[in-house]
């Protein structure tokens, strides 16, 4: 088990209205096996869970379902971070991100809204957080890492 290197605060406030989970997504295997599911309201602020830079932004879509098919049309976020560490906040609301590609951000800062879009499972409306690291050059050639928490 690889671990981050950088220490991350969690990307949502944590009080009785979230449920952590790592485990209960069928999408949490092989690459995705350290990713973490926060079930939250729609429109809970994200924040950004390490500084870094913004790298990717999609918040086009609207659509979700239970299905894997479902997964092109989740919106996310993903940074940059320092030890070439990314991390990515999935599933976030129709123009939900406070960002774009190329902004730098603080830890802390808040960067969009948690939605309902893409592959959600059965699992309601929720942001998908993983860490992960790239091996390749293709966008899927990572692997998520064992986040260390603050």
């Amino acid at each position: 088990m690889v671990k981050t290197k950088n220490r991350y605060q969690y990307p949502v406030k944590l009080g009785k209205n979230v449920k952590v989970t790592y485990d209960e997504s069928p999408a949490h295997a092989g690459r995705l096996k350290d990713a973490v599911d926060f079930i939250v309201p729609v429109g809970t602020p994200i924040t950004a869970a390490d500084k870094g830079v913004v790298v990717d932004v999609k918040d086009d879509s609207d659509i979700s379902g239970k299905s894997k098919s479902y997964d092109k049309y989740g919106n996310y976020i993903e940074i940059k971070h320092a030890n070439e560490e990314y991390s990515i906040y999935e599933h976030i609301r129709k123009n939900g991100s406070l960002v774009k590609k190329g902004d730098k951000v603080l830890k802390g800062q808040v960067i969009g809204y948690s939605g309902n879009t893409g592959w959600i499972a059965h699992l309601g409306p929720h942001l998908h957080f993983d860490v992960h690291k790239y091996f390749g050059k293709e966008k899927e050639d990572y692997k998520t890492l064992k986040i260390i928490w603050e």
